[in-house]
């Protein structure tokens, strides 16, 4: 195996860390299920007797017409009460696969598609090079897509440190992310196809945790888990380094009980590759309403696996660290790619469900049914909060306060993932992303064609 130093001394030099970074949070596993149970118990009754339920009854009392609003809304939230409930316990009941054992390990096809990613993107493949995993079972392919600034020459010196792994393509004009991904999946003879961001590193054993989800022969993707590479710069990465602990740990943790992970992230997602040749060919020339498809390339090629009968699942202990954006503009354009991906996508799940397994149908379909109607929900309750916030501006304090006991179950999910005192991060993501981030989904509705990366 390649292993040239301490794993754990690698693990938190490419987390960025050092030991001692994060102040721990006490807490044990038992505190952890009934904090759970409690929260549960607690924040519905709260919100049911005083807070938001309480305003959208008086809203129907006080403006009849308002009651076209307040009494969907108060089933949806129910609904979504009861779909919290569901997780809860599908998160219970989630356990990563076992590592694939190193003499039965697959031929593993590493691909990092760069673009203007400078002196990171030689961290990245030395990430991948210096994992666990035996030796010639591994291959990186790496993809300079047009980079304008000095991205070429750290993959060149990549290649000379690691000369019998690496691989180098270097297209002369960008080309976008889907094509340099395919470029990796038409060179990989891998088993399985890995795609890593090259703006992102790995955690040793990682290789070893994607791939052992494949000794299922009706897995044919698996996402890995992503954290924040760079949470200690700024507060957006502390937050966001929260939101994606959640993410992952508990919706994707839930989506994978019953088969059904919706998006493999770009940043770290392993590929069946037969199933990737397969469907090779459509997921290059897709288009979305006359476009070319250019971004969102990873949920749409979880949503081809899909189609062709696979499980998609989530592995917890394959791990990898990210760059977020650091400023709102940033941030922003992020949000309005990965908005209209979800939406086109959306839609193309909403006719691949139906072939799902009976359970699994029924699960995604009442999952995404009730995730999706928060949008005519939400807009819809904005509307009336601006209405009686003027005649009592009390209003706006009760929903705010809402807003707060919700976000407070989510801090006990990350508490059993982190025990971190960032968990308070999580807590001011919530109002965050109420106040700045509302128009986004909006505007990606209403601009769902468009083809610019934004970020590129």
């Amino acid at each position: 195996m390649i292993a040239s130093r301490d794993a754990e001394a690698m693990m938190l030099e490419a987390a960025g860390l050092e030991r001692g970074d994060e102040r721990p949070f006490p807490v044990t596993p038992w505190l952890v299920r009934w904090a759970v149970l409690l929260g549960i118990v607690g924040i519905v009754y709260l919100v049911l007797s005083f807070q938001l339920f309480h305003f959208m009854l008086r809203a129907s009392h006080a403006h009849p017409w308002s009651r076209f609003i307040t009494r969907p809304s108060i089933l949806w939230a129910s609904m979504g009460m009861l779909l919290i409930a569901f997780r809860t316990v599908q998160w219970f009941r989630y356990r990563p696969a076992a590592p694939a054992e190193p003499a039965e390990a697959p031929l593993l096809t590493v691909i990092i598609p760069a673009y203007n990613e400078g002196a990171m993107v030689e961290k990245t493949v030395e990430s991948v090079a210096t994992a666990l995993y035996p030796q010639g079972r591994l291959e990186i392919v790496v993809v300079d897509d047009g980079s304008t600034d000095d991205t070429w020459r750290y993959i060149e010196r990549a290649c000379r440190r690691f000369p019998e792994l690496v691989t180098s393509v270097r297209f002369a004009t960008n080309r976008g992310k889907r094509a340099a991904l395919a470029e990796g999946f038409r060179r990989g003879r891998g088993d399985v196809f890995v795609t890593i961001d090259s703006d992102s590193v790995i955690e040793p054993g990682t290789l070893l945790a994607l791939s052992g989800p494949f000794a299922n022969p009706r897995v044919g993707a698996v996402a890995g888990k992503v954290t924040v590479y760079n949470r200690r710069t700024g507060l957006i990465p502390k937050m966001l380094h929260v939101r994606y602990v959640l993410s992952f740990d508990f919706l994707r943790a839930v989506q994978s009980t019953y088969g059904t992970v919706y998006c493999c992230p770009g940043a770290l997602a392993a590929y069946r590759a037969s199933v990737v040749r397969l469907v090779f060919d459509a997921w290059m020339g897709q288009t979305f309403l006359g476009a070319r498809c250019t971004y969102g390339e990873d949920r749409s090629m979880t949503n081809y696996i899909l189609a062709q009968g696979f499980d998609t699942v989530y592995q917890r202990s394959a791990v990898v660290h990210t760059i977020v954006p650091k400023n709102y503009v940033k941030l922003c354009k992020m949000f309005l790619r990965w908005d209209r991906s979800y939406i086109r996508e959306e839609l193309r799940f909403a006719r691949i469900v139906w072939s799902r397994p009976l359970p699994a149908r029924v699960i995604a379909l009442v999952d995404t049914l009730i995730t999706n109607l928060r949008y005519p929900v939400g807009y819809a309750c904005l509307g009336l909060l601006v209405v009686f916030t003027m005649d009592d501006p009390r209003t706006l304090l009760r929903v705010f306060a809402a807003m707060g006991l919700l976000s407070m179950l989510n801090v006990v999910y990350y508490l059993r993932s982190e025990r971190s005192w960032n968990f308070l991060f999580g807590v001011l993501y919530a109002y965050f992303s109420s106040l700045t981030l509302f128009w986004i989904f909006p505007y990606a509705l209403l601009t769902a064609r468009a083809r610019s990366w934004l970020t590129r």
